[in-house]
């Protein structure tokens, strides 16, 4: 099938577009991190306060709905933009799908799009949940980081993909293990974050408290755990059809299965006394480690069965 290259470029525009919104937006979280005042303590235990049945004004935006400083009304512009960055970034990959005729996560660069989609829509949905709105910087940026990397060292002409790839297992397989690995983008991040948040100084009075951040990051990980699990498992089942063997420890796959046992011993060490706190945000460090590095250095320095998807 033919590329139909009106439709590439319009993908390549709402790609740029999205870019431009969600730096943007990064700069309204920004402001509002450096100008609002710390977050109170009805807003810390908000959610703990509704699950008993009393009303907690503002619990979305950290302050009461009847007086936003100017400081949360341009994080509430931010939030927007964020909207706005994620269906121009949306549009960016139905638009590359339609060009080549295909499933848009057919290379490194359309892979990235994705994940980085992913792990946008998880933090918009955290920020309906959660009073954290304010980290949308320490979040998005980088987000935009991978995106910019994306479009400029692994950005790939609108193109058919290559006779391995022509098979349904690229949307089953491929999408999930993107998602999932975008959404687990977020608690790696937020992890680290608490890591500050519970260290014994207060040079970080403006972050949420360690215990939502906490409980952000285990609930997220818990969501996209089973994902990743799903998206190992057609990844095999796919090996097996096209290369005759479930498993060959391709180095892709290795460390994949890696992060896996990592982000089970998260889970794990989340649920026992022992380790709750530090010890478990350390280990979601390390799974955001692994994955960040499966992103980049398996697929751009090693070579192996999973490097024909091309850059």
């Amino acid at each position: 099938m033919p590329v139909n290259e009106t439709l590439a470029t319009y993908s390549d525009w709402l790609y740029r577009s999205a870019l431009g919104v969600y730096l943007f937006a990064i700069l309204f979280y920004a402001v509002e991190q450096a100008f609002a005042r710390a977050p109170r303590k009805a807003a810390v235990n908000a959610e703990a306060l509704v699950g008993a049945g009393a009303p907690v004004p503002g619990i979305l935006t950290d302050e009461p709905k009847s007086e936003l400083s100017r400081a949360e009304r341009i994080g509430r512009m931010g939030a927007a933009l964020t909207v706005l960055g994620a269906l121009l970034h949306l549009g960016s990959l139905v638009m590359r799908g339609l060009s080549a005729g295909r499933a848009p996560w057919g290379n490194m660069y359309e892979y990235m799009s994705l994940l980085c989609l992913a792990a946008v829509v998880t933090w918009i949905v955290l920020m309906a949940k959660f009073p954290i709105r304010r980290l949308g910087a320490f979040v998005l940026t980088p987000i935009l980081i991978l995106l910019f990397l994306g479009g400029t060292v692994l950005y790939a002409e609108s193109a058919p993909v290559q006779p391995a790839l022509r098979s349904y297992w690229l949307v089953i397989h491929v999408s999930v293990i993107s998602i999932s690995s975008g959404v687990l983008l977020i608690p790696g991040v937020t992890s680290i974050l608490y890591l500050l948040k519970d260290s014994k100084s207060d040079r970080f009075p403006k972050l949420p408290s360690a215990d939502v951040l906490d409980r952000m990051s285990y609930r997220t990980t818990v969501l996209a755990f089973p994902l990743f699990t799903a998206g190992i498992i057609c990844g095999a089942i796919w090996a097996e059809a096209a290369w005759g063997r479930f498993w060959g420890w391709d180095p892709k796959e290795t460390v994949a299965f890696v992060s896996w046992v990592v982000y089970a011993a998260y889970l794990h060490a989340r649920a026992t006394a022992g380790w709750r706190g530090r010890g478990a945000a350390w280990i979601n460090v390390a799974g955001f480690a692994l994955n960040v590095f499966n992103l980049f250095f398996i697929n751009l320095v090693t070579t192996g069965l999973h490097s024909y998807a091309g850059l």
